[in-house]
């Protein structure tokens, strides 16, 4: 695919292949702990095989050139002005990333770059923070920096969003983009950054991933708004606990001792939601360690139901796609992925199950929402990287 792509970029912005090259962020899956990071919480995300792969070359002015795969015409920029792109429907990621690596004080340069995403778009596996993340090791990169701190690469992807974009998001998508391994799960703690490789044997199952098809977009989303309601919670549950910064410092026993303090019951149920689902990532990391399978699959339903009825980010589509994969018992559990309102569910399916659960679902899906859905058996990946 390597050789594919550097003939495509060839054809499009000429030269020779002198310079050239090759860098790859992947998308992931958050196999539990939704909407918990921007709260300081735990999440448990494992980097996926689908990736954004980019083609690369520094120029000797300060003019970016980028093309997708998969978009016509190309997109061109100078870097002296860059504050010009934020309304771009594709780019505006990419100079946001440039942007933050100057104010990093890296040194940045202009570019001829091709993306080739196989992370399905807008379907809650993070292709936003897979071009962010490859995009941030490609140009400090060709900017000449040598060692290349892929947290810190995170960070400034999850920047990007904020200043750029105007997405106030957690950093959970971007650091499971950089720090992804092959076949491990990493157990972030989104307020310290402390994190965990833990490996993940899945014995005779596998993780099929569900794409509604349902158009959805992170930032048109009520995510700014559910994150307005978990700090209006936090501060009322100061009042009894004021050592407190974030609602990941709470314990389910320290809420339960103070939850009348919050009479709201929609701001209440969403602040249960994200204590009740730390406690879960907690608990999946101790399963998964003793190779229960089973007890994850709970944890991970559990989840949803937590999702769908307490924090009101599910819909319908998704809840069919769980509710579908429930009925079958080769599912151990289903869950939505992602923020939600469309997006992706991941089902932890019996191998030999897998053929089944992509007709039986399928069918179900298609029957009651009146379009197809898609599936994808994905693999646990690697992170962010520079491909020799």
């Amino acid at each position: 695919m390597i050789n594919e792509l550097k003939k495509q970029f060839l054809e499009i912005f000429g030269g020779t292949d002198d310079g050239i090259r090759v860098f790859a962020s992947p998308g992931r899956v958050n196999l539990i702990g939704e909407h918990t990071d921007y709260n300081g919480g735990f999440v448990f995300p494992a980097a996926l095989t689908m990736a954004t792969t980019i083609i690369a070359r520094p120029r000797e002015d300060s003019v970016v050139r980028m093309k997708a795969t998969d978009l016509d015409g190309i997109v061109e920029g100078d870097l002296n002005t860059i504050d010009k792109y934020k309304d771009l429907k594709w780019g505006n990621y990419q100079f946001g990333i440039f942007d933050e690596l100057r104010k990093a004080g890296y040194n940045i340069c202009g570019a001829d770059m091709l993306f080739h995403d196989t992370t399905p778009h807008g379907g809650g596996l993070s292709s936003s923070a897979a071009i962010e993340v490859s995009a941030a090791i490609a140009m400090a990169s060709l900017g000449g920096a040598k060692d290349i701190d892929n947290i810190e690469m995170a960070k400034i992807s999850q920047l990007a969003e904020h200043n750029y974009i105007g997405v106030n998001c957690g950093i959970m998508d971007q650091f499971a983009s950089a720090m992804g391994k092959k076949n491990h799960v990493i157990f972030l703690n989104c307020k310290t950054l402390d994190y965990k490789l833990v490996p993940i044997q899945l014995d005779g199952y596998k993780l099929v991933i569900s794409n509604t098809n349902k158009k959805r977009s992170l930032a048109d989303s009520k995510y700014n708004e559910r994150r307005s309601e978990c700090e209006k919670g936090l501060e009322l549950l100061k009042a009894e606990l004021p050592d407190k910064t974030c609602l990941g410092d709470i314990s389910a026993e320290e809420f339960d001792g103070a939850k009348h303090l919050i009479t709201d019951e929609v701001i209440r149920n969403r602040v249960m939601h994200v204590i009740s689902e730390d406690d879960r990532v907690l608990r999946s990391v101790d399963v998964l360690q003793k190779g229960d399978l089973k007890a994850f699959g709970e944890l991970m339903t559990a989840s949803h139901e937590s999702l769908r009825d307490l924090y009101e980010v599910s819909c319908t589509e998704l809840d069919t796609l769980v509710e579908s994969a429930l009925k079958l018992d080769s599912v151990l559990g289903s869950r939505m992925t992602g923020a939600g309102f469309g997006g992706c569910t991941v089902s932890l399916v019996k191998e030999d199950g897998v053929d089944e659960f992509i007709e039986k679902v399928g069918k179900e899906y298609l029957d009651k929402i009146g379009y197809a859905a898609s599936f994808y058996i994905t693999e646990i990946g690697d992170g962010g990287r520079e491909i020799k």
